[in-house]
């Protein structure tokens, strides 16, 4: 019986490590590399406290010092320095084996110690990068220390932002092993693999994939790649002679199946292999999403020939009582509410966010616009551009990593250059044109674009596509004018492709008013109802105007912004859809599902605005249900149908003393939906 027994889980342990082996990389591969987590148990201490017996904080990956700051109402959060050290053991039977240390992002200067000896230096918080510490390590245990910090600093981009740069070691950290010969990971810590897709249709895709290796030896070295569909078939295969460090190869899929965003987001699988003496010694796998894309400046974007509609969210990657320290489950729960928003596509601000967030939006066929951090002040003082050749050298250095980080996902269509630049100091004209060229030599099949906060005179000839900052009706001037800002902008630039990159307004769910009047913006009340009508108006403006080629809310969710002064919350940006640790859905959040996604749904605004002055009031559901019917203390109102705007209003409801309850219900395929509060009437 118990030998029976293990012989069978054996079997499915061979089943569950090599049967799926296809689909999804393995994190050891048996002939190849070893990926080994390094997230737990760290030591963390502030920098430059030279005591004896200093007290240290255990913490495990990934980890910022600022986490707890937004919560207390700090503003001016600690940017300064900090150690994080571990041991970590080294085999023996690693012995001809090549170490690396890979972070995945360190905020935002990390100097790198290995047995007490500086290896490396990275400057940039929000990008991969890899370290060999092969001489530096022996048999046994060895000292790992890492010395971060988020000080300001005029060399490291941000040197701007409304937002809060955290510091610490806020993403994963690994140890990679490998053999002497293996695919580079110390190609700006990018998976070392480029599939190059050349020409793409639905009946044939023709795709270059460019490997870097490093080597120590060619000799007796081949390198296999394959392409397997999302059935862990194998469609075609290509083995080459190693004769350098790099390797061309290229494959053609016939007749392929298009990765379609969220229609059909369908991914293929690379896997390429190192091979000496037809053994693999190493491995990567990569996602392939074959699809072609282009942005038409009188219609709008088009996937694979036909038109997208993209609208979406802008994301920072902040969360209450984490900060940018997030974990994966942080990162699909942000994916969820964005999918249930019924949102097409997400600017990643602003920066590069987290390897899994992308690896979500490949599977979940969310276009991406991705972005470096060089941001400009916008409404504020300061600078974000000063003409600085270490300044610049790291701008370059950005660019170059978000790109080749992040080159293989479908996903991404569009490179940002920068945000809301000015004039105010150096110059950044010049300067953003050579980054353009730098981001079409890396990366020729994507465009490139910005997120101006001027007018059309400033940057428009600079990048392939336009967008625009814009918050009518809530930085001055009234809701109605998006559109007809969009109209002269569009009649000025007719061959530029534009968009509007961020359009919001703050607000609490706690703050409420019966009385539709426009509040301060750096006031402390931001009532939830004018955060509605600001998004209804600009959605109704918006959507009427193809040619506009995105459209993107600011923002996801509340995040932390020390120069913020404003709303309920000092330190910080109430524009979000949800709040802050993501457990309230503000009313604007339902309006945008009931226009975005068509899955059925019935949903009463305003409805925490719970006690209530006037007995007369007006009922605003937001449904995509045909007819809905109202009742108010248990007496049916009449039914209506929503309008053009997914919206449904029943003016002048009488309300009676007390308590007061409002019911709505609407029917779809046979199934009843309800929803339902209570108001006081005082």
């Amino acid at each position: 019986m118990y030998p029976q027994k293990n012989i069978f889980i054996l079997l499915l342990f061979f089943f569950f490590q090599f049967g799926s082996k296809a689909a999804k990389p393995a994190a050891f591969a048996p002939d190849g590399r070893q990926n080994i987590s390094l997230n737990q148990d760290w030591q963390f201490y502030f920098s430059y406290n030279f005591e004896q017996g200093i007290k240290k904080q255990p913490v495990n990956l990934p980890h910022t010092w600022n986490a707890a700051e937004v919560l207390e109402g700090v503003a001016d959060y600690k940017r300064t320095s900090a150690v994080y050290e571990k041991n970590i053991e080294v085999k023996k039977e690693w012995a001809g084996k090549r170490l690396f240390l890979y972070f995945e992002g360190v905020n935002n200067v990390a100097a790198i110690f290995v047995n007490r000896k500086m290896l490396a230096e990275h400057k940039g918080g929000y990008t991969g990068f890899a370290v060999e510490i092969t001489d530096a390590v022996k048999a046994g245990q060895n000292s790992i220390m890492v010395q971060v910090s988020n000080a300001y600093r005029l060399d490291v981009i941000p040197l701007h932002g409304d937002f809060n740069s955290y510091g610490g070691i806020h993403r994963p950290v690994s140890l990679l092993v490998t053999a002497q010969n293996c695919i580079t990971p110390l190609d700006y810590g990018s998976p070392g693999v480029y599939l190059r897709q050349k020409e793409v249709s639905g009946q044939m895709a023709k795709i270059e994939v460019f490997s870097k290796l490093s080597l120590k030896t060619t000799a007796g070295l081949q390198l296999k790649t394959t392409i397997y569909d999302a059935a862990k078939q194998e469609i075609i295969s290509s083995l080459s002679p190693v004769k350098e460090a790099e390797v061309l190869q290229n494959l053609q899929v016939e007749k392929p199946h298009l990765w379609n965003a969220k229609a059909d987001p369908y991914l293929y699988q690379v896997q390429v292999q190192l091979l000496q003496d037809q053994k693999v010694i190493d491995e990567v796998w990569q996602p392939l999403g074959l699809r072609y894309f282009s942005v038409d400046p009188n219609k709008g974007f088009f996937l694979n020939g036909k038109y997208l509609d993209l609208y979406g969210v802008g994301r920072h990657e902040d969360v209450s009582g984490k900060g940018s320290a997030l974990s994966d489950q942080d990162q699909e729960l942000d994916m969820t509410l964005i999918r249930e928003l019924g949102a097409t596509a997400v600017r990643l601000t602003h920066y590069p966010h987290s390897k899994r967030f992308y690896e979500l939006c490949d599977q979940n066929g969310l276009i991406l616009w991705s972005e470096i951090p060089f941001v400009g002040p916008g409404g504020y003082t300061g600078a974000g551009y000063v003409r600085d050749a270490e300044l610049e050298n790291n701008i370059r250095q950005s660019l170059t990593e978000l790109i080749r980080q992040n080159y293989n996902h479908p996903s991404v269509c569009f490179w940002g250059l920068f945000n809301e630049l000015n004039f105010k100091y150096d110059d950044p004209v010049p300067f953003i044109a050579s980054l353009n060229e730098l981001a079409k030599k890396e990366d020729p099949g994507r465009l490139t674009t910005l997120a101006s906060n001027l007018g059309t005179h400033e940057f428009t000839t600079l990048t392939d596509l336009m967008a625009w900052n814009k918050y009518m009706g809530w930085y001055g001037g009234d809701f109605q004018q998006i559109g007809s800002w969009a109209d002269q902008v569009h009649q000025a630039l007719p061959l530029k492709p534009i968009a509007i990159s961020e359009y919001g307004a703050g607000a609490s769910p706690f703050k409420h008013t019966e009385e539709l009047t426009a509040p301060v913006a750096k006031g402390p009340f931001h009532p939830e109802e004018w955060q509605t009508a600001f998004h209804e108006k600009h959605w109704s403006e918006l959507k009427k105007r193809p040619f506009i080629w995105g459209k993107f809310i600011w923002v996801l969710a509340d995040f932390g912004s020390s120069i913020r002064t404003e709303g309920d919350e000092k330190g910080m940006n109430d524009k979000g859809l949800v709040t802050y640790d993501r457990k309230i859905k503000k009313d604007a959040f339902y309006f945008y599902k009931a226009n975005w996604n068509p899955q059925p749904m019935l949903y009463i605004a305003e409805r925490r605005n719970t006690e209530r002055k006037k007995n007369l009031c007006n009922i605003k559901v937001f449904s995509n249900l045909k007819n809905v019917m109202l009742w108010v203390n248990g007496k049916p109102i009449g039914k209506q149908n929503p309008d053009e705007m997914n919206t449904l209003h029943w003016n002048n409801i009488l309300l009676g003393k007390g308590h007061n309850k409002i019911l709505v219900k609407g029917t779809v395929d046979g199934k009843t939906l309800t929803d339902s509060c209570t108001w006081a009437l005082k």
